[in-house]
């Protein structure tokens, strides 16, 4: 199980790097990236899973443009050495750790292909540690980091390219690992499906970043929640410490969401937060278009992440975004393409939401019902 990297001084348990220092089956690594268009116009995100005690890897790549969304998904048995990040056509190259990373599909039976190229506009920052447990079991013990960039490249879906410049498209991306529940069912009692409220909102601004993002119990108390303020900079570093200069802390203490009619999809948020040593501010976040998070596997039937399909599968789903059913189970996991607001400051970004149950700050009171 020796891999080049075996050849570095990494190692944190006495294992080779291929062979993960738990037994764990949930454990994994992954990478999420998103990129959203200044002008609102399309949306495009990908996603790659290495997912090493089930033996699987998986790869994504979706575009929502118009009311549509198309959606590439490949899977595979995972390579002996971690650092293969291909999977059929679809492969991930890390140019510069950091700084530079291409995602390319070659053409394929889907008809959904693509090249893009990410450069950072900020170092890459660690988010706080997060972990959930289910009873007496842990589910989650993960680390991730965020970080922001712009991409150029272009998709294709349905015969039509989308095109664009790393002037015109802003990007965030996160690369987190540890542990989380991936594949099929265990085998034992099943467990009921907690209640889970979860808001994430990394945003760009001109000369600043800004993300933050909570979980929430049935009532409204938050906990798990973290957000921070990173500076733009023309040469950004690789790699960005809380402690840096014009890096703070910037902690979410209350919301206020609308919601559309008949659904739980956010149509309006408002969020208050106080910076370390700083006066409390609001973020405006106005939805300008959404992005179902099943086209990277979230919540799908067929292509959940770690799930075994052969020793290589490739699919293609489409969806018009205006006939989803706004109480669809599958679809409650989404991303907005939002309009970002602080005072005079205007921003691109994402609004991140997952709501599940008797949510009653929000007016929920069952699993899964709608807004009046």
């Amino acid at each position: 199980m020796l891999s080049p990297l075996d050849d570095f001084p990494i190692h944190q348990v006495a294992r080779p790097i291929a062979v993960p220092g738990t037994t764990d089956r949930n454990a994994y690594g992954r990478y999420w990236f998103g990129a959203v268009a200044r002008t609102g116009g399309f949306q495009v995100e990908a996603a790659f899973g290495r997912y090493a005690n089930l033996g699987v890897t998986d790869a994504h790549l979706s575009i929502a443009i118009g009311s549509e969304q198309h959606a590439f998904h490949a899977s595979g048995a995972a390579p002996a050495d971690p650092t293969d990040l291909t999977i059929g056509p679809f492969r991930l190259e890390i140019v510069e750790p950091m700084r530079v990373l291409r995602i390319v599909v070659d053409d394929n039976d889907t008809g959904i292909h693509g090249e893009l190229e990410w450069r950072n506009r900020t170092g890459a920052l660690a988010e706080d540690h997060t972990f959930m447990d289910a009873g007496p079991v842990r589910i989650i013990d993960m680390i991730r980091f965020t970080q922001f960039g712009t991409w150029a490249g272009e998709v294709t879906a349905a015969d039509t390219t989308t095109s664009f410049g790393h002037d015109e498209v802003l990007g965030i991306r996160d690369r987190s690992w540890g542990i989380r529940p991936v594949g099929t069912q265990p085998e034992g009692r099943p467990r009921a499906m907690a209640p889970n409220a979860w808001l994430w909102a990394p945003c760009h601004f001109d000369d600043e970043c800004r993300l933050f993002g909570y979980f929430q119990r049935p009532g409204g108390e938050f906990w798990r929640a973290d957000g921070f303020r990173v500076p733009v900079h023309d040469d950004p570093p690789a790699i960005t410490e809380e402690t840096d200069p014009g890096v703070f802390r910037t902690d979410p203490v209350a919301q206020r969401l609308e919601f559309a009619s008949g659904g739980r999809m956010v149509s309006r948020a408002e969020f208050d937060l106080v910076p370390a040593g700083g006066d409390p501010y609001t973020i405006v976040l106005e939805p300008q278009r959404r992005f179902l998070m099943r086209g990277l596997g979230y919540a799908s039937a067929e292509w959940a992440h770690g799930v075994w399909h052969d020793e290589l599968a490739i699919g293609g789903e489409s969806w018009n975004l205006d006939e989803v059913h706004p109480l669809d189970p599958t679809a409650q996991h989404v991303h907005h393409l939002v309009k970002a607001t602080i005072g005079d400051q205007e921003g691109t970004g994402i609004l991140e939401q997952i709501i599940y149950g008797p949510h009653t700050q929000f007016g929920f009171t069952d699993i899964l019902d709608g807004a009046p």
